[in-house]
């Protein structure tokens, strides 16, 4: 391992606010926009720092390292080492050497809006809080929106939709880090990132969130080496497995340990089963349902079921009960685009969504895996579970309508005779 240290403008015993940690491998040239963004920053030369490690890289990557911090006015140190295996290794190399008093974590091929750390170490000042997510922009991707409908300056797991972004692409608080000794799984060679990040969700004294600027924007790669794009499916399931074991290991069965598991489930194992699922051959098919199902047996309960969308729910049942048949005649189905038929039940008007299956005694699938239970639109109407304390009071029909209309009419017109 070698080092090359730029100390320009800052004495080395000086505490910069933002350590920006760059894990980079094979980066070119994306990572040219990544570094300017970073001398852009608005936040001042004299208090940012960034430590970048070269993970083997043999494209140029550690040469354009090394002349960008001979030449900043930012303090950079470039740290060369071995390929890794993945992005963990060279993250936690970055944390061991940072002195900021906060990290941000940016992945080479990302970049940063020009006030983005200003903005960031400022509300998390404001409001001494350990983590904030700046909101994000995809560039030729998808980026989580429902987390930044607005800035918030102070928040949690429970109060937001923070545990939909689990990237590591955050500014954290280094105190907590170091006094948790957190650091991230070498072992996983995707996801280390979403562990990681929820467990500085848990154990933060608060979130907050920037939603009025961009702070990130996050680019898909064209040549397909960005760690999403790549790596088996096996790497999953031990994603989902981290991150499943994780929060149990800081919440007790009940609803919030439910509330957290819907992440893990809708996010890493959801679309091992999509539509691509048929198209394999059968034992990977029947290999996935295997990894599955120790997750399955430990996670999945009522709780889960009823805060996921029925079809999701019933993709979700399928692979729990190992049912291929009824799992491939529900992708099948949702392959064609076809509206469910919504029926309503009971007094309350109960709604269930008429997927393959339903009523279906023989396949045996509960009728309440296909009751709505959160709000989902179907033929472009917002279908609705009934509210809480309305059961018992059927909605009038229509002849009761009218009836009540004349009532109404007629005691109106009394009013008016009165008064004349």
């Amino acid at each position: 391992m070698s080092m090359n240290e730029n100390e320009t403008g800052r004495a080395a015993a000086d505490i910069p606010d933002v350590t920006v940690i760059i894990g980079a491998y094979e980066a070119m040239p994306y990572l040219i926009p990544c570094l300017d963004s970073i001398e852009a920053q608005t936040l001042g030369a004299d208090r940012i720092e960034i430590v970048a490690v070269n993970d083997g890289s043999t494209d140029g990557t550690g040469e354009h390292l090394d002349a960008f911090a001979a030449k900043s006015k930012i303090n950079t140190r470039v740290v060369h080492q071995e390929n890794s295996g993945g992005p963990a290794g060279p993250r936690n190399v970055g944390l061991n050497m940072a002195r900021g008093r906060y990290v941000f974590f940016l992945d080479a091929d990302d970049y940063l809006g020009e006030e983005a750390l200003e903005r960031m170490v400022a509300i998390a000042d404001r409001n001494s809080t350990d983590v904030v997510l700046g909101k994000i922009e995809g560039i030729r991707r998808g980026a989580p929106k429902s987390m930044f409908g607005r800035t918030v300056e102070r928040t949690d797991l429970f109060s937001s939709n923070i545990k939909f972004t689990l990237s590591a692409e955050k500014l954290f608080r280094r105190e907590l880090l170091e006094s948790n000794s957190m650091r991230f799984d070498q072992s996983l060679y995707t996801g280390e990132d979403a562990r990681f990040t929820l467990e500085a969700y848990v154990r933060s004294s608060g979130v907050s969130i920037v939603a009025d600027y961009t702070c990130l924007y996050i680019v898909r790669r064209d040549d397909g080496k960005h760690v999403t794009q790549s790596g088996s499916y096996a790497m999953r399931f031990d994603s989902a497995t981290a991150l499943m074991d994780l929060i149990a290991e800081f919440y007790a069965a009940g609803e919030k340990r439910d509330d957290l598991m819907v992440r893990p489930f809708v996010i890493t194992l959801l679309p091992q089963f999509d539509h691509r699922w048929p198209k394999l051959k059968a034992e990977e098919r029947q290999d996935k349902l295997e990894l599955a199902k120790p997750l399955t047996d430990k996670y999945w309960t009522p709780g889960v079921a009823r805060r996921l969308k029925v079809p999701e729910r019933l993709r979700m049942y399928y692979v729990a009960q190992g049912r291929a048949d009824l799992l491939r005649a529900h992708l099948d189905f949702l392959g064609t685009k076809a509206e469910p038929e919504v029926v309503r039940r009971g007094a309350e008007g109960k709604p269930y969504l008429v997927y393959p299956h339903f009523g279906d005694k023989e396949a045996g699938v509960p009728d309440e895996m296909f009751a709505v239970t959160v709000a989902e639109w179907v033929g472009g109407v917002r279908i609705t579970a009934p509210k809480a304390g309305k059961a018992g009071k059927p909605k009038p029909t229509f002849a009761r309508r009218v009836v009540r209309k004349l009532r109404k009419l007629r005691r109106t017109a009394r009013g008016i005779f009165a008064k004349s």
